[in-house]
């Protein structure tokens, strides 16, 4: 059932099993897991069926360090970002999960293993169509491509497969509308968490709409589930009874924001003497099967730990297919590209064998961010509509993002030159030195509740429940405790049906 919260009389109490805050990809997760269970459920969405400015306008913030733009990277209505997902989807690696001698903060509570299981089931959800993430041989057998030979050890193919994309709004309309036990209100936006004098439970949520209404909602348990900024932002705000915020009670909440770094633009050129050595996968996502795949390069493990690095994940597109005359390639506006990459298109196409293709394509990449307590999200002295006080982020790098991703684009030109077949030139060159203004992302936002079993150095213990409430709980990818070097969805729906396993249980 839907409920326009705006219909809602003013002051209205209404008491639920289970409050989810937010109806994203976690959010509906959750609330499908759980709809034949019995258990009361109230979904409370900021939004409607549609994008409307003045409700998105909720989202617009401040922003210091790395520009960033807080509103656009987020969307609030009924699906949230999935409106505007891209659909790429991979598990996080084992060892993204572990404790990382270099890595300062890493280290989750629970390990790969653990989500396993819950990632079978996320890739049901996302309509991946198949789940073979890292051997080829399925996409060998079913097509005949190949991955790249490449040598030395320290960049391998690994895979994305793609949702359609899946937009949870639409996909599960019905599903949530039908389902007995759901009740969906619209329109709503929860300002405040409430709780008992030692902020042990959770008691209400102060609910108010853009038109001036409100009403609360008492329930027994409750799911925060509205992202990466907004988690942090009402925990920050619900301040009542500790001042602080909730679950703050070591300053953590808010900190160790983490996002996807990438180089706007191409970082290298690679050419081939002849294009059939790359299969389409590297190229585009294609279909195989009862599945969309694209392979990427990825830093080996052993690579990882040897040199002490961050992960990076660096696709290939086709740039452009150097069939003209080499001698204009430096000055054809087309491939805006420096001399030295011009010179290694005549190199190419002179060596190519008699009836080859040559190409040269260009690489793009999406590197790790190791977690920084500096990176965080605050509360703005500007209110919104509703007035709640705005977020402000201030995001930073680290010498070991700039010392990671300038070394794994060194370690893919290695590995091709190893190989023999291919020349790649770095364009993106300036090693550790590099200006923030070049710096793009991915609208990945993590770890600013983060998980661990120390409330010292996290928000949720290894069940997501907020260290020292009870009944509260939060999930999405702010509980991600490092962030890996891949797309966050399939892990936040894996994350979200562990936890609605979790309150089925009663736990």
């Amino acid at each position: 059932m839907f409920i326009d919260g705006r219909t809602i009389p003013d002051g209205a109490i209404i008491e639920t099993d289970l409050a989810i805050i937010g109806a994203g990809a976690a959010g509906i997760s959750i609330a499908r897991a759980l709809a034949d269970t019995g258990i009361d459920i109230a979904l409370i969405e900021s939004g409607g069926f549609e994008f409307d400015p003045a409700t998105q306008d909720l989202a617009e913030g401040a922003s210091t360090g790395v520009p960033y733009p807080l509103d656009t990277s987020r969307l609030r209505y009924f699906g949230g970002s999935t409106n505007h997902w891209g659909g790429w989807c991979r598990p996080l690696n084992a060892p993204d999960f572990e404790k990382r001698d270099w890595v300062p903060w890493s280290g989750w509570p629970i390990s790969r293993a653990d989500l396993d299981p819950f990632y079978v089931r996320a890739a049901v959800v996302c309509e991946l169509g198949a789940s073979s993430f890292d051997d080829p041989a399925p996409w060998s057998s079913r097509s005949g491509n190949r991955p790249l030979p490449l040598e030395g050890g320290e960049v391998e193919t690994r895979y994305f497969l793609f949702s359609p994309p899946t937009r949870f709004g639409t996909r599960y309309r019905k599903d949530i509308e039908t389902a007995p036990h759901v009740r969906t209100y619209l329109h709503s936006n929860v300002i405040d968490i409430a709780t008992d004098d030692q902020a042990a439970e959770v008691q209400s949520l102060a609910i108010r709409t853009l038109d001036g209404k409100g009403y609360e909602i008492r329930p027994k348990r409750c799911v925060l589930a509205t992202g990466g900024i907004e988690n942090a932002r009402l925990l920050l705000a619900s301040n009542q009874t500790i001042p602080a915020g909730l679950g703050n009670g070591h300053g953590v909440v808010g900190r160790f924001f983490m996002e996807h770094i990438h180089v706007p633009g191409q970082i290298a050129f690679v050419a081939l003497s002849d294009s059939q050595m790359f299969s389409p996968y590297y190229q585009d996502h294609e279909r195989i099967g009862t599945g969309w795949v694209r392979g990427v390069f990825m830093m080996s493990d052993d690579y990882l730990r040897r040199k002490k690095r961050l992960g990076s994940n660096m696709a290939i597109y086709s740039d452009h297919a150097p069939t003209i005359d080499p001698a204009k390639a430096a000055q054809d506006p087309g491939l805006a590209v420096e001399p030295a990459v011009a010179g290694m298109i005549r190199q190419t196409t002179s060596n190519a064998p008699a009836g080859a293709t040559p190409m040269i394509y260009g690489i793009s990449c999406a590197t790790e961010q190791a977690p920084d307590p500096a990176s965080r999200i605050t509360l703005s002295r500007e209110t919104d509509a509703l007035g709640m006080p705005r977020a402000e982020l201030h995001w930073t790098m680290s010498a070991l993002d700039r010392r990671s991703l300038a070394g794994n684009i060194r370690a893919v030109a290695r590995a091709f030159g190893l190989w023999g077949e291919g020349r790649v030139r770095i364009v993106f060159d300036q090693g550790e030195d590099w200006a923030d203004e070049e710096v793009g992302w991915g609208n990945h936002h993590m770890g600013t509740t983060r998980m661990s079993d120390d409330p010292r150095f996290g928000v949720v213990d290894a069940d997501c429940r907020v260290h020292g409430v009870s009944n509260l709980y939060v999930a999405g990818s702010s509980v991600f405790t490092t962030g890996g070097a891949v797309n966050p969805t399939l892990t936040r729906v894996a994350l979200a049906l562990r936890l609605a396993d979790h309150l089925k249980a009663g736990n």
